[in-house]
């Protein structure tokens, strides 16, 4: 823990003026009729510059993007930890382990795809605490099981060693993904305790909302993927949405559980937009990115009530992370040749 006090005022003010600099819907909108030159020149022309200019020498099309914009996230989420004091440093530093889960699923699913390591280490976002070294050396790996050997030392290593046996017999990786998400909220939310009020308690909301939709998404992932599972193995503690029973309920019934969320009386009260693109949703990736809409709806929610709060920041780290998604997948839309129709249902836009 880190000693001292808190600064929000000083954070959040530092916030708000980043938050205002972040892609609109109608620059995704013009992203999509350019190829990824246009894209990176767009991308120089505003927030990118820096690492545009940087490795255009080294890069250039796609991956130039997409070392851009990881470059730039993780500098982005470092400014947040050295603007930070206190006990606000230590809940941002917590939050951002998320990029370790996420770095650890890159490499997973590179290597169960056979993608090549050079661009399996383009997605890496290096804004958590496993070291570039150590990145690096996960990327080399080759094995899954290899990589969970190379985690021996982490708080993923025993989870991910059980889940190895449920992913053998299944065939794919959600145990192993799950395994990383249940690891991060149940140790993130032990460690936190259940706060009652304060700035700890909006974190506390903001957590159970992300546990809540990842929830949902699993739930839906689940039955699309036919795998013989137990949904019950896979339900992140925490949330307030669903119980394990009623999450093994819904599991099957997408109309009922879309019911179920719209229906709740933490969401339905507080999210509006994102909930209509949830019920008009009609394939998996609709339904899980207007799932990420209503959490970034939420957040948004959570730091307007608390504005002086960490609320605010995580509600940026969010959108921060929407921009990042939306122009990669733009870039690799364009690259592949999908329509602007095809590349438009790709995106999270509210």
């Amino acid at each position: 823990m880190s000693a001292g006090a808190s600064n929000p005022e000083f954070v959040n003010a530092r916030v708000r003026s980043r938050r205002a600099t972040l892609f609109a819907d109608e620059d995704y909108r013009k992203l999509i009729r350019m190829g990824p030159s246009g894209i990176a020149r767009f991308m120089e022309e505003r927030e990118y510059e820096d690492e545009i200019n940087e490795l255009g020498a080294r890069f250039s099309g796609v991956d130039l993007i997409e070392y851009a914009l990881n470059r730039n996230l993780a500098k982005h989420f470092d400014d947040l930890l050295d603007w930070s004091e206190g006990r606000l440093y230590d809940l941002i530093a917590r939050y951002l382990r998320k990029f370790d889960v996420w770095n650890v699923k890159t490499v997973i699913r590179g290597i169960y795809t056979d993608t090549p390591a050079e661009e399996i280490r383009t997605d890496l976002i290096r804004a958590g605490e496993l070291d570039d070294a150590l990145l690096d050396r996960l990327v080399d790996a080759g094995e899954i099981e290899d990589v969970i050997e190379l985690l021996n030392r982490t708080i993923f290593y025993e989870p991910l060693s059980a889940a190895f046996e449920v992913y053998e017999e299944s065939g794919t990786l959600v145990p192993l993904e799950n395994a990383l998400d249940r690891t991060f909220y149940e140790r993130l939310l032990a460690d936190l305790g259940r706060p009652q009020e304060g700035p700890e308690a909006m974190y506390v909301e903001f957590l159970q909302a992300e546990i809540d939709f990842r929830n949902a998404r699993n739930a839906l992932r689940l039955a699309r993927s036919g795998a013989d599972l137990d949904p019950s193995a896979f339900y992140i503690e925490g949330g307030t949405l669903f119980t394990e029973s009623e999450l093994n309920r819904l599991v099957n019934d997408r109309d009922e559980l879309v019911t179920h969320i719209t229906e709740d009386r933490t969401y339905g009260d507080r999210l509006s937009t994102a909930l209509d693109q949830l019920r008009e949703a009609d394939s998996l990736i609709q339904f899980e990115h207007a799932l990420d809409a209503a959490l970034l709806e939420y957040s948004d929610r959570l730091s307007s009530i608390y504005p002086v709060s960490v609320s605010a920041v995580l509600s940026y780290i969010l959108a921060k992370e929407r921009e990042v998604e939306n122009i990669r997948a733009i870039a690799r839309g364009r690259e592949v040749g999908l329509s602007e129709a095809e590349i438009e249902d790709e995106l999270v836009v509210l």
